[in-house]
């Protein structure tokens, strides 16, 4: 009632799953994935087995063939399962059972694995592995743009309903405390690829770091354009409007509206937050 696409960056060694259901909430069932370890897809009557005993199995040293023959032989219904797999080393394995519904399949190679099944044909899996190979970019992006190109393929047959995008990476979570790197869910909506993919620019907004050359300087007539900004927002009064405060209040703001990641030194500011402001006034 799925589909997915199971991926791997041999460069950043991120792991991820994007997935698109006509389910409720398919983020809490379908993506299971571990830095270091690799990431899995289970689906179609859904055995949660086969993510949670599937890493424990990859991180033992097993192949994704491996993994998945060693699962099945507990399973008297593998039959109605269907699963895509990528290791530690890019091996990527999917499976369809004889008893999932149609349409059903998947395609896998060197770093993916892509399936679904009660889909309205072929083609949503079809242009998942030909769009994860072609775009560039980072993995999330190539996922979500895999996810996407599925959709429009047709997707799931009955409808629409969740959608979600996982990505792990040693260290990768806000703070670096864990390796969830990006956990984005939309649990019910009319288009919830289409929304994964809004949450997604607002993830990188918050949550990635600044570029380089998006450091600016708070001068001039950027200046000037901040400080009325800020007026308008409700967080610099017109009686202080010297540069020491324009400075403080632009901080404050930041912190605010968490833009942890994007707070410059003094006197310097993200264009990226600057572009916030602007929509936002």
């Amino acid at each position: 009632m799925t589909f997915s696409i199971v991926g791997y960056d041999p460069k950043t060694k991120e792991h991820g799953i994007a997935v698109a259901s006509k389910f409720l909430s398919v983020g809490a069932v379908v993506p299971f994935a571990k830095a270091g370890v690799g990431a899995i897809a289970t689906q179609s009557w859904a055995n949660l087995d086969y993510g949670v005993k599937g890493l424990e199995l990859l991180e033992q040293g097993h192949s994704p063939q491996e993994v998945f023959e060693q699962i099945r032989a507990t399973d008297e219904n593998f039959a109605s399962r269907q699963i895509g797999i990528v290791d530690a080393k890019g091996r990527g394995f999917t499976f369809t059972g004889d008893e999932c519904f149609d349409w059903a399949g998947g395609l896998a190679g060197e770093n993916y694995a892509a399936q679904g099944n009660i889909l309205v044909d072929h083609s949503t899996v079809e242009n998942m592995e030909a769009t994860f190979l072609q775009t560039e970019g980072s993995l999330a992006d190539r996922l979500l743009s895999a996810l996407l190109a599925g959709d429009a393929a047709g997707g799931d047959s009955r409808g629409k309903q969740s959608a979600a995008l996982l990505v792990v990476k040693e260290n990768g979570s806000y703070g670096g405390y864990t390796d969830k790197y990006i956990d984005l869910r939309v649990d019910d909506h009319e288009d919830p690829v289409v929304e994964l993919g809004r949450l997604m620019k607002l993830h990188k907004l918050y949550f990635e770091g600044t570029k380089k050359e998006d450091i600016v300087e708070v001068s001039g007539v950027l200046e000037d354009e901040i400080r009325e900004l800020l007026y308008r927002s409700g967080h610099l009064s017109r009686e202080y409007a010297d540069h020491d405060s324009i400075l403080k209040a632009l901080e404050s703001y930041q912190y605010r509206e968490n833009f942890d990641e994007r707070v410059q030194p003094k006197g310097f500011v993200d264009v990226q937050v600057v572009e916030y402001m602007r929509l936002m006034k």
